[in-house]
Parts: structure tokens; C-alpha cells; sequence
């Protein structure tokens, strides 16, 4: 047996011979029989992915799908695009180290370049990235504990809706959980608008309500190590942030001396039209949370800051899997060619396009409440068409009957009632006609 059908032994990866209709169920049995209860995208999305390119997924069953999850925004090119696998092969075929800490190497230095290159000028200019592990959460977690550090004061500003992963003191920072240390403030929206009224008003209130909090001496708020916020809310219902709201909470945060993070975990890259969400505002943050794109579909997550920010000492924050050498690699050949290329710009474009095909969808569709997003991170909110109210029942059940015409979508929203499209940025014209003639198709079917 050769190394490779070895290694296809191990994985167990079934031969072309023997996939089949009858293998994927067996394999989906054995994961419902042996992984926890708390697997979820294996709940809705009952596939079995044994080869992928692009927009592609194809199943152990035969079937194609269109994937418009994108390993939740992690695939900015889509699966395995050839300037990633060709980064991958070249660090393994250079003989280098796949696991180095966090000791220099040239791969890591070609990945922090690149990065800096493409951040907002005024950070890149004075800036410090800590290398915080695999998952966006553990980057959170360091901006959290930097800032801390850094202030000497220990509360935290934070959303409601806001997601920012799920390990302790990002699930704080999340709608899902309560901590006495975190102030949740109100995130504009037009559709469900806290204050009644959406639009600028609705955000003008919104920094009104914090600012006012803020400066009063009885509002309960604990003394802020910083403000946490989302450029567009994700799995809080793809909610942008509107630009002038967010220039606001620059100003009220500099003028109080808070450090403002931005987690751009799933709209950094290119994602929102922009390189990075912020890009949009004009506003530069003190502390950039980054996480899925910038591994280039592997395990990767830092944070940028201020280098005045930098006042921890070492082995302050660290974590085992931090020096990942194939993730830097595939994450440099990423960044590069969005830059290159010009795929924040395309986003925009056809975004854009996308955008304006799903309102007008929306005109004939009265369970359809609300078609909002910004570039390629697109939501529609699905409603009872008699009371408005968010129908996540529904939005299940057209979730499911895109996947029986091969699209892949997810859920999001404070309901799970809102339809979200994460595509990749290569996404062509063609392949995003597809994408919405089957979710066309898909909404009226699954209301029937």
C-alpha cells in the first residue's frame, strides 16, 4: 500500500468505488452516534463533503451543492483555490517546520508583511499583532485581556446582538450571556430598531443612549477597558453598522480615553466591499480582531493594536498553536491576491447586484421582512406575513429545500429567521444567478 492510500486509510476516506447514497448515511449514523450534542451545522446540513473547488461541494452521495456558508466567511477564494494550494505545497515541499510557537520564520514574516500592508494606514503605521491561536474566539479573548491590561479597568462595552465567539469572555461580550462587567448597548438596525424609529435617527439615538450612560455618574456602568463592536453584525442577523453611527463611537471612545476594538473576524478580507469593515466608516481602531480569511481556509487568529497598547509582559497571552506555518503560508497567497486582484471591489459590485435582485424578490414575497447586507455578507429576514413577526420556522424550512436544490445556506439572527449568504469572493456572474433562482425557488416552496 502506498503512502497515499495509507493516509486515505487512516482518514478514512471511502474510495471513489464505494461512495454511494448508502455510504453517506452510514457515515452520517456513525457522526450522529458518536459526536456531542453540540454539533450544529451537521444538524441542517446533512452532507457528506468528500471534494470541493470554488462555489463547489460535491457530496459522498454524488450530489453537487453551491456553498454560499463558505466555512462560516473562512473561504474568501472558496475551496481550494490554486494559489492556496500552491502556498500549502510549497511549505511542505521546502522541508520547513509546520509548528514553531511563536519563533520567527520566513513564512510568518511574509504573512505579518502582507498584513500590514493591506490594514488601515493609521494603525499600520505604529502597530503590534499578537498571535493568539486557532480560532477567532482565542483572538477576542487576547483583545479583551490586552486592553484590560493596558486600562487597568476591567468593564467592557459590548452589543446587543453581537457574537463574538464561544469561549467565556467572548460569549460575555455575546447577546447569549450575562456579566456584570459588560454593558450592552443598543446596535442600530432599521427592521427591529430598539428605539421604534431605524434609519439615521434610530442610530443618532443609539450613540445618544451611549453617550449618556457613559457620563452618567449613577448609569451602573463599570469603569470600560474598551468597546467591542462588529462593522456588520453576523450571526446577530447581518446587521452594518451604519457609517456615521460608527464614526460616532470613534469619537465618544477616543474622547474618554476607551480603546475601540473591532472584531473583523468574518468581515475582514474583503468580505463587506472593503478590505476590512472599517474601511467604510474611515474609522481606525485601536485594537483589529482577525480571524477566519486570513489563514486561507486554515486555523488561524490575531489581533493588531496599537503599539501603546503593547504593555503586557511576556508569556502574558500565549497558546500552543499559534506558529501554524501552513496557515500563514495559505493565508500571505489570500491576502495577496484579494489585493491584487481586486475582490473587495468585486464584492461591492456584485454584491451590490445581489442585494438589489433580492428586494426586488422580496416585492412578491410577503414573508420576506427584510433584505439588508453590505458586499457579498447578505441577510433575508423571514417573517409571518401576517404579524411580521420572525418566523424561524420558516426560514428552517427554506434553509432545507435549498439544500434539496443544492444550495447551502445558514441561519442567523436573534430568531434564526434570517437567510444568510456568505459566497466566495470569486463568486462570477453566473454562478450568483444560481444562487438566487434557487433561493427563489426555494422560498415559495418551503411556504406552501
Amino acid at each position: 500500500m502506498s503512502l497515499t492510500e495509507q493516509a486515505a486509510a487512516a482518514a478514512q476516506i471511502p474510495p471513489q468505488g464505494v461512495r454511494g447514497p448508502v455510504a453517506a448515511e452510514a457515515i452520517l449514523r456513525r457522526q450522529a452516534q458518536r459526536e456531542s450534542a453540540a454539533r450544529t451545522y451537521a444538524r441542517s446540513l446533512p452532507i457528506v463533503p468528500v471534494r470541493a473547488r470554488g462555489l463547489t461541494i460535491e457530496g459522498a452521495d454524488g450530489r453537487r451543492y453551491l456553498d454560499c456558508l463558505s466555512g462560516a466567511g473562512t473561504l474568501a477564494l472558496g475551496h481550494n483555490h490554486p494559489v492556496v494550494l500552491e502556498a500549502i505545497r510549497g511549505v511542505l515541499d521546502s522541508g520547513a517546520p509546520l509548528h514553531v510557537l511563536d519563533l520567527a520564520t520566513p513564512v510568518k514574516d511574509a504573512f505579518t508583511t502582507e498584513l500590514f500592508a493591506n490594514l488601515p494606514a493609521g494603525l499600520a503605521a505604529d502597530a503590534r499583532i499578537q498571535f493568539c491561536g486557532p480560532a477567532g474566539t482565542d483572538a477576542v479573548e487576547a483583545a479583551l485581556k490586552l486592553v484590560r491590561v493596558a486600562t487597568g479597568r476591567s468593564g467592557l462595552l459590548a452589543f446587543a446582538g453581537a457574537y463574538h465567539g464561544m469561549t467565556a469572555g467572548a460569549l460575555e461580550a455575546s447577546g447569549g450571556a450575562t456579566d456584570v462587567r459588560v454593558t450592552r448597548l443598543p446596535y442600530p438596525q432599521d427592521h427591529r430598531c430598539p428605539f421604534g424609529v431605524g434609519g439615521a435617527e434610530g442610530a443618532r439615538l443609539s450613540a445618544a443612549w451611549t453617550e449618556s450612560l457613559l457620563d452618567d455618574p449613577k448609569g451602573g456602568v463599570p469603569a470600560p477597558a474598551g468597546m467591542l463592536v462588529e462593522p456588520v453584525q453576523g450571526e446577530g442577523g447581518v446587521h452594518p453598522a451604519p457609517d456615521d453611527w460608527l464614526r460616532r463611537m470613534r469619537e465618544i471612545t477616543e474622547s474618554r480615553g476607551i480603546p475601540l476594538i473591532a472584531d473583523e473576524v468574518q468581515t475582514g478580507v474583503g468580505r463587506t466591499g472593503a478590505f476590512w469593515g472599517v474601511d467604510h466608516s474611515g474609522v481606525v481602531p485601536d485594537v483589529m480582531v482577525l480571524s477566519k480569511a486570513i489563514g486561507g481556509s486554515l486555523p488561524l487568529a490575531v489581533i493588531v493594536y496599537r503599539s501603546e497598547l503593547d504593555v503586557w509582559a511576556p508569556g502574558a497571552h500565549a497558546g500552543t498553536f499559534r506558529g501554524n506555518q501552513l496557515a500563514m503560508a495559505a493565508g500571505t497567497a489570500t491576502l495577496a491576491y484579494v489585493r491584487r486582484n481586486g475582490l473587495a471591489e468585486r464584492a461591492a459590485e456584485l454584491g451590490g447586484r445581489m442585494l438589489t435582485a433580492l428586494r426586488g424578490l422580496a416585492a412578491d414575497r410577503p414573508c420576506i421582512g427584510d433584505v439588508r447586507g453590505r458586499g457579498l455578507m447578505l441577510g433575508v429576514e423571514i417573517v409571518d406575513p401576517e404579524t411580521g413577526a420572525a418566523a424561524p420556522a420558516l426560514a428552517a424550512a427554506i434553509r432545507r429545500d435549498c439544500l434539496d436544490r443544492g444550495l447551502i445556506v445558514e441561519l442567523g439572527g436573534r430568531h434564526g429567521a434570517v437567510v444568510r449568504l456568505l459566497p466566495p469572493l470569486t463568486l462570477t456572474d453566473e454562478q450568483a444567478t444560481a444562487v438566487l433562482d434557487r433561493l427563489a425557488d426555494a422560498i415559495p416552496a418551503a411556504a406552501h
